[in-house]
């Protein structure tokens, strides 16, 4: 093996483990652009009445991954059960959000989740704590980013709830996108995503306090 050779194959380790390190960089999140807007934010709340909102869901990161059907059980204005069965009955797992809490049967279950404020986006619920607002509308596109330093970016085409991401540092950590039949969590740094794709919603009777405990 000649010189040239032999220091290309002494610099590949490093040179792999930067490529590495900038895939592992969350994208950076632009300022956002447009005329102020001083308006009224589209209201956004959970559907009236209880209701269960069967999907499927697709979980992928690095190291694992899994598919299988959920279903959503909501109870306006605040309460959701989220139930999760893998393909196969090889397991299952759930979660419950009231309000600003979020309780698992475990620990690692948190894991598979967006956090609070992007679980609610996902149902479709503008929730984010923090109380600056910034918001700007360019054609038929809003933009409101709620915070300081660690903010939330909420989008809406005309009055229709597109993302919700958060960015700190700059940087676009994780983002909930909405789209007609699909709603996809995605964690870039992580490479972790999540994905529910809506098959049905059901109408039910008001739940039994019970489904509530865990």
């Amino acid at each position: 093996m000649n010189r040239d050779a032999t220091r290309i194959v002494r610099l590949l380790p490093a040179a792999l483990a930067a490529l590495l390190l900038v895939a592992c960089v969350a994208p950076r999140a632009r300022p956002i652009t447009g005329l102020p807007y001083t308006g009224t934010l589209p209201r956004l709340a959970l559907p009236p009445g209880h209701s269960r909102l069967v999907f499927r869901w697709v979980y992928d990161d690095p190291i694992f991954g899994a598919k299988g059907e959920g279903v959503a059980r909501l109870a306006p204005p605040d309460s959701v059960r989220l139930d999760f069965f893998v393909d196969g009955g090889v397991g299952s797992g759930g979660a419950i959000l009231i309000g600003d809490s979020l309780r698992t049967a475990g620990e690692d279950g948190r894991r598979y989740l967006p956090p609070v404020p992007l679980l609610w986006a996902a149902l479709g619920v503008l929730r984010v704590p923090g109380a600056d607002t910034i918001a700007r509308v360019d054609k038929d596109s809003l933009r409101v980013e709620i915070g300081r330093g660690a903010v939330y970016r909420a989008t809406f085409a005309d009055t229709v709830f597109v993302t919700l991401g958060r960015i700190e540092g700059g940087r676009l950590r994780e983002q909930v996108r909405r789209e007609p039949a699909t709603i996809t969590y995605r964690h870039f740094a992580g490479h972790r995503s999540l994905t529910l794709t809506s098959l049905r919603r059901i109408a039910d009777a008001p739940y039994d306090p019970d489904i509530w405990r865990q």
